[in-house]
Formats: structure tokens, C-alpha cells, sequence
């Protein structure tokens, strides 16, 4: 199979690794080619292994467009896209293109899937691998895995630990059943969608005033971002490594009860305490919480 493959980051890296090691014929790579310092990860392994590699952005033109056409893929494969792929690109490889997105679609479309799952208190979350079409999440399902969402999971460890090795199987997986001609193409069920936005600092204000275990969610949904916001006086915070335990509701919401020996601190929260690993200011780097925030402080909601 003749396989085109767009992505960024380690992820399609990854991807581009797994699929030469299932014996696809990658034929050529689009990934941002940016001017920063460091390469983006996939651009690097395509340019190491000798692969033509295009600018993604740039396959608005006509000479790249033309460039790609001449590659002759049989199918595209999306890794971690993040720009808009226009209908003549898709249009170029007669099996079309196929997309990992970490959600059991068609719930949580949009591309802060694993914050919202998190965030909503859901226990079960997965991949799916789909047929891109014009809409956004909203093509045909070739197939799909489940994972559970741990009590302690953050958005890093769920994707991670678990989605993210998982999906570059799925991947594999996926191109292999569309070479033998067995994949599937199943509609989503219109009636179980969801979209939501990308999870951004407006929706990160945490409010003290929830009960304990929907605002410990929130904060997980958060992390590691856009961080989970709070207020320290006048000065903003964001709060990671959160843990939960039941505990009684007689101290003020948002009030900090104490620090750990790990240099951790103890939140009061309506039916329980909840630890915050480390804090972050604007422009600086995660510390241990209680570097920041001292017994007997109330913390409030962001703005």
C-alpha cells in the first residue's frame, strides 16, 4: 500500500516508524516545516530516512499540490494534524485518508477530546480510526478500542500511558485492513454526538464553590493543559497532580490546609481535601505547590 503520511510531533513520528515496520510503502510525508530551532519530530525521521517531506500549510499552492499529486498515494494517513487539509488534497489517493482521534466517536469531537471526557467524570473513554471526510470528526468508523478512565488519570497519563501507543497500533492496524480490502466504513450515529470547544484558559477557572469529586475532574481535565486556573489574591495560578480523598466540609472551600513532606498542599473542598502536587505562575516553570501557597490562604475563582 502506497501510504502518504501527515502528523507532527513524537506521535507521527511514532506512526511513520510503525508503519515502514509493518511493511508500507510510505511514499512521502507532509509535516510542519517550521524556522524554530528544533525540527519538528516527524519531519526529522522523514528527512533521515530520505522520504520527499512537504510543508502541510504549504499544499495550498499549486506547485506542492502538484509535487504531492506526484507521489501517487493509495491512501493518506493523518497522525496528529492540526491544520485544515483541503477537499483536493483529499481527493488525490483513491482509498482516501484515514484519522486517529482519542475518543469514541461521535462523543467528543473537537480537538480537546481527552480534557472533556476527564472533565465530565466519564470512566471510559477510547480511539477511533475514521474515514476523513469534510466535516470536523464526523467521517465513517473504521474501528475502535476502549480504555477505562482511571480515578487518578490526568489527560497526560490517559494519553500517554494508553492512547497514545495504543493508536499508533490502531494505525497500523487500520492501514493493513485497507490494503486487504477488509475495512470497515460504519456511520457515525448522528444522535450520540458531541462537539466542544478546545479547552482553553476561559473554561480552566476552577470553582471552589462544586462539590469535591466534579471540581477534582475539572482539575484532571485540565492537566496538563491548559492547567487548571486559580487565584492566589490578585495573582494567578494554575494547580496540577491532584489527588482526592473524602474529608469533612467545615473549612471554607478553596481555604489551604496544610503542606506535605513532598512539597504538596492540602486544599479544603466541599466533602473532601484535595492535594495539589505542584502550582505554576504565568511565565514560570511547575514547582512543588507549597513553594507557592501557605496554610491558611484562600484561594478564589479566576477571572
Amino acid at each position: 500500500m502506497r501510504v502518504a503520511l501527515f502528523g507532527q510531533a513524537a506521535f507521527g513520528r511514532d506512526v511513520l516508524a510503525a508503519l515502514r515496520d509493518a511493511g508500507e510503502q510510505v511514499v512521502g510525508v507532509s509535516a510542519p516545516l517550521g524556522s524554530g530551532e528544533a525540527p519538528d519530530p516527524l519531519a526529522a525521521a522523514a528527512s533521515e530516512a530520505g522520504l520527499p517531506l512537504l510543508d502541510t500549510r504549504s499544499l495550498r499552492d499549486p506547485q506542492p499540490l502538484a509535487a504531492f499529486r506526484a507521489w501517487e498515494p493509495e491512501l493518506l494517513v493523518f497522525a496528529f494534524v492540526t491544520e485544515i487539509v483541503r477537499p483536493e488534497v483529499l481527493a488525490v489517493p483513491p482509498h482516501g485518508a484515514i484519522q486517529y482521534h482519542p475518543s469514541l466517536l461521535p462523543r467528543h469531537r473537537g480537538r480537546s477530546a481527552m480534557n472533556w471526557a476527564i472533565a465530565s467524570g466519564e470512566t471510559v473513554t477510547g480511539l477511533t480510526i475514521f474515514w476523513v471526510d469534510e466535516g470536523v470528526d464526523t467521517g465513517p468508523i473504521l474501528l475502535q478500542r476502549e480504555v477505562p478512565i482511571r480515578p487518578d488519570d490526568s489527560v497526560g497519563s490517559l494519553y500517554f500511558r494508553r492512547l497514545y501507543p495504543m493508536g499508533i497500533e490502531a494505525l497500523a492496524e487500520a492501514v493493513g485492513l485497507v490494503a486487504a480490502g477488509a475495512a470497515a466504513r460504519i456511520p457515525q450515529q448522528e444522535a450520540l454526538a458531541t462537539y466542544e470547544p478546545q479547552m482553553g484558559r476561559r473554561h480552566a477557572a476552577v470553582d471552589w464553590s462544586r462539590p469535591a469529586r466534579p471540581l477534582y475532574d475539572h482539575i484532571r481535565g485540565c492537566d496538563p493543559q491548559p492547567g487548571a486556573r486559580t487565584l492566589l489574591g490578585e495573582e494567578e495560578i494554575r494547580l496540577f497532580d491532584a489527588a482526592l480523598r473524602p474529608g469533612p466540609d467545615r473549612t471554607p472551600p478553596g481555604t489551604v490546609l496544610a503542606s506535605t513532606d513532598a512539597g504538596a498542599v492540602e486544599v479544603a473542598v466541599l466533602g473532601g481535601v484535595l492535594t495539589i502536587g505542584r502550582a505554576q505562575r504565568d511565565g514560570e516553570r511547575k514547582r512543588p505547590a507549597a513553594e507557592l501557597l501557605s496554610a491558611g490562604v484562600r484561594l478564589a475563582r479566576a477571572l
